[in-house]
Parts: structure tokens; sequence; C-alpha cells
């Protein structure tokens, strides 16, 4: 009886360790280039710094995310990242869920901004409180192409609040007015 009361412990610690063991697949070292690049422009939000950006976007990107459309050149991403922080104050990004590999980094993230002036569909001092998925391409570790997803919710709210004057037309009454 002794000798099966052992072997059963021993059974039933050896079920609760495998059980409770994270083992953590490793990355190849491409694939943690890429999710630190991904980490330092979050940051670089985060904290309003975007001098080391050329550390992670390569000089010839193109930001597929950008409010008139694409965004092309690190020089070009910079202003538009000042110009949305000129606009946006006290960030707070969390990270929900990220994938990589060598060519890829997929991350969920949650937003929460104070807006400093008015704009997508915000007044001064409201809080814009979004999740979106940031999906980047990177070429030896930069950046090279970047989309943003936004919760069709939180797109529809911030178009609610918006003047109906930047509202686009609907393609019936665009064709009527030429």
């Amino acid at each position: 009886m002794k000798k099966n009361l052992t072997i059963l412990a021993l059974a039933w610690s050896c079920f609760c360790i495998s059980c409770n063991s994270k083992t953590e697949t490793p990355v190849s070292a491409a694939t943690q280039k890429n999710l630190d690049a991904m980490h330092g422009v979050t940051k670089a939000f985060e904290t309003s710094d975007f001098s080391k950006l050329g550390d992670y976007i390569a000089q010839d990107a193109v930001d597929h995310a950008g409010e008139n459309g694409d965004i092309k050149g690190l020089d070009s991403i910079k202003a538009e990242f000042a110009k949305s922080n000129a606009q946006m104050g006290s960030q707070k990004s969390e990270t929900l869920k990220e994938l990589a590999d060598d060519e890829y980094v997929m991350s969920w993230m949650h937003y929460t901004e104070v807006m400093k002036t008015a704009g997508m569909g915000l007044k001064a001092g409201d809080t814009l409180n979004i999740k979106t998925l940031e999906v980047a391409r990177f070429v030896d570790g930069k950046a090279v192409e970047h989309w943003s997803f936004m919760e069709p919710g939180d797109v529809m709210k911030m178009m609610a609040n918006m003047p109906k004057s930047t509202m686009p037309m609907p393609v019936d009454s665009a064709k009527k007015k030429m």
C-alpha cells in the first residue's frame, strides 16, 4: 500500500509539474529584432521622443495607416507622428497579444490617450480609448510597411462625432453633383 501511495504521489507530482511548466519556444534573432523594433516605435509614442525612429523604421518605409492615405519615407512618417502626438497626450498602450516571425509582427493593442486639441471626432480633454491591430513588415530588423486596423465600433464612434462637412459624401451623391 505504501509503495502504491508513493508511486501515485510521484505520478501526481510529475503531472502537476508538466501542466504548470511554461516552456517558451525560442524565437529567432530576426524575430526578436523585429519585436524590439515594434516595441521601440510604441515606446516613442509614449515618450514623445521620435529621435530613434530611424533605428526601427527603414528610410523608404510606407505607412498605410495614414489619415489621408499612404505616408512614404521615414521623414514623412516622423512628421505625421509628431503631428499626431501634438494632438494627443498622455498616451498609454497595452499589448494584448503579439505574434511575430522573421518578416511580420502583429500586435493587438489597447490605446488610451487624452486629446490635447479637437480631432478624430473628439474634443480637447476627451479620452480616446481604442483597440487596434498593428501589423508591420520588416526587412533586416526595420519596418518597411505598416498597417493599422481599428475595431469597427471605435471607428463609428469617431465618425459619429465628426463635423458633417468632413465626412465623405456617399458615392451616389458625389456623382449627382458632377
